[in-house]
Formats: C-alpha cells, structure tokens, sequence
C-alpha cells in the first residue's frame, strides 16, 4: 500500500475552506486501487495555513494510472473552477511526498 501526499501552502484561512474540494464523491472512487482520501489541516504553523492531501492505493502504479486519467484532467479543472473570478489564488506552492506502507496496527 502507498500513500500519496500532496502538501499544499496555501494563504491563511483558506485550508478549512478548500478542504472538502479534495474529498468529493467521483471518478476517483471507481479507480483500480484507490483506497480513500484524508485531508489534514496541519496545525502551528504561524504564517499560512498547510493542508495535506493523503491518497492511499494499492499500488504505486494505480495511482499513477489515475495521474493520467482523464477524471484526474476533469478533477483538476473543476478545483480550478472553484476560484474562478474571485482574484489571486490562495495557493503559494505544493509539494508531492510518495510513502511505501510498511506496518500498521489495527484496534482489537
């Protein structure tokens, strides 16, 4: 299992907000090995607000698979419809963190 992070800076106040965007029901559900998404709003951090995106799948290449899809094309442009004439953008930059699962526990 893998999980894919996708660290978004973004200016303060807006993670809350822009969350929910990242874990709508769609095409990303019915992907080969996609498992679920989890969005964190990292906390005290003083000078811009920090929203991770964590997508587990089953393999590394599932989710590459879903980076050349046409869904991910379509996902990407109805984000980019969301701040459509509203000005700047919130977001100052990402970063991609690729992690391979190697243990886990469960509760009893």
């Amino acid at each position: 299992m893998y999980v894919v992070t996708n660290r978004i800076k973004m200016k303060k106040g807006y993670a809350e907000k822009l969350a929910p965007m990242f874990t709508k029901g769609g095409a990303l559900q019915e992907m080969k090995g996609f498992i679920k998404v989890e969005t964190w709003n990292m906390q005290d951090i003083d000078d811009n607000d920090e929203l991770h995106v964590n997508m587990w799948w089953e393999e590394l290449e599932d989710f590459e698979a879903w980076k050349t899809s046409d869904a991910f094309k379509q996902a990407l442009s109805r984000g980019g419809d969301n701040n459509k004439d509203k000005g700047e953008s919130p977001m100052l930059g990402s970063e991609i963190a690729i992690a391979k699962v190697e243990t886990t526990i469960d509760p009893k």
